[in-house]
């Protein structure tokens, strides 16, 4: 990969906060230096490790220093304080939803074999596709996706934190180049390494890889096949249950408080749960969890194991979450019965790409028009809304949208 332009690193440094002063100091000029002494080491390790001299040249041909950008992600990430609605409002959308039936349809005899081979719904897959990499978009936007090699020994070089963990991966993807299944220049990934359609980190990757396709490469980068088989291939050496849901959105009696852990459905209806669509549970042997993670106000839920499998690939109850509600929506199941609190009127997907082209309009914003709402949306709301004398909430409301559109 190209090393990253100026312009790009003050602008994302003054997007983060960081003083120039401090990013100047963050890659010293004579890390190059230490950065090649690094490498040199390392190829004794790789080699001990079973890594070729030949495989090792050719996955650092054009790797000369370290990568600042991959460092300012990784020292510099916020830690998620957002609301819950605002996960969820930027993964399960109307446009997610479009696009994971469009897929359904478009790769339907690849699902029907990865489902009788692996026994995971395909909802499930294609809710996964749609969190890890939007359904493949974001493998072809070269500002997010970086030489895996590169990114990693970054880490591994200038990150004490994450040292171990990125040799760990590094040697895994120099394994994964030696095995032909995919070659230097297409071996991406983000910037703490997590590669293809399905976004696996490289011993994952070894761990569960499927070659579904039958060309004889485990090819998650460009083989759909491929990508939906391993995420499978994943979640059912973890447990999954074919046949079975995730969990149910519930209703709660009023005035009651709950057990914490885990009880059978059977047990959770006889202290008054209840599902939220009024039909009954299946499966009332099941185990399950309470989960509410908007209050007893916000929607509630029954997790049964599936939801835990879902963790393995990500170990965040929102984010097993999203995966469940988005597949129940893409299988055409409906959305939440009772919806977030959220302090202002949501807009839908469209909305968001409209109020998004106001505040470019208007001089406001300068990112692209994608309707997912991130920080620099937000901060575009914040400078309208301040220069309307509004509340600086910098919430993607209709109350907003409205307002804009009438200057």
């Amino acid at each position: 990969m190209l090393v990253p332009t100026v312009r790009r690193l003050v602008s994302a440094a003054t997007a983060a906060g960081i003083s120039l002063a401090f990013l100047a100091t963050t890659v010293p000029a004579s890390a190059d230096a230490g950065f090649r002494k690094w490498v040199s080491n390392f190829k004794t390790v790789a080699a001990k490790n079973g890594v070729s001299g030949t495989t090792f040249d050719r996955a650092f041909r054009d790797v000369s220093s370290p990568d600042p950008e991959v460092l300012e992600k990784a020292r510099f990430q916020p830690e998620f304080t957002a609301p819950v609605w605002d996960y969820f409002d930027n993964r399960v959308h109307e446009n997610s939803i479009a696009v994971g039936r469009a897929m359904a349809r478009k790769h339907k005899s690849t699902l029907d074999w990865i489902e009788s081979k692996f026994g995971v719904d395909r909802h499930i897959l294609l809710a996964i596709w749609s969190m890890e990499s939007n359904y493949g978009e974001i493998l072809k936007n070269d500002a997010v996706m970086r030489n895996v090699v590169r990114s990693l020994s970054t880490l591994a070089y200038a990150d004490k934190k994450r040292t171990k963990f990125a040799t760990t991966q590094l040697i895994a993807a120099l394994k994964i180049l030696q095995s032909g299944d995919i070659d230097e220049s297409h071996l991406t990934g983000s910037w703490a390494g997590a590669m293809g359609h399905t976004q696996f980190i490289p011993t994952s990757y070894q761990a569960y890889a499927v070659d579904a396709d039958g060309d004889g490469r485990r090819d998650i980068w460009n083989s759909i096949p491929d990508a939906l088989a391993t995420a499978a291939n994943l979640l059912r050496k973890n447990g999954w249950q074919s046949g079975k849901t995730w969990g149910y959105e519930v209703a709660l009696p009023s005035g009651r408080k709950f057990p914490g852990g885990k009880a059978k459905l059977s047990a959770w209806s006889e202290m008054g749960v209840v599902r939220a669509n009024g039909k009954g549970f299946r499966n009332g042997g099941d185990n399950a969890e309470l989960k509410v993670l908007d209050g007893r106000s916000g929607p509630a839920f029954l997790m049964t194991k599936n939801f835990f499998v879902l963790k393995a690939y990500n170990n965040a109850d929102k984010y097993a979450l999203a995966v469940g509600l988005l597949a129940d929506e893409i299988a055409g199941y409906g959305g939440l019965v009772r919806d977030w609190n959220r302090p202002f009127t949501r807009l839908s997907f469209e909305e968001k790409q409209e109020l998004q082209q106001q505040l470019s309009m208007h001089g406001y914003y300068d990112g692209k028009i994608d309707g997912k709402i991130g920080e620099g949306t937000k901060a575009a709301i914040r400078a309208f809304q301040a220069r309307a004398g509004l509340t600086q909430d910098g919430h993607p409301s209709k109350e907003v949208l409205t307002s804009i559109k009438r200057r």
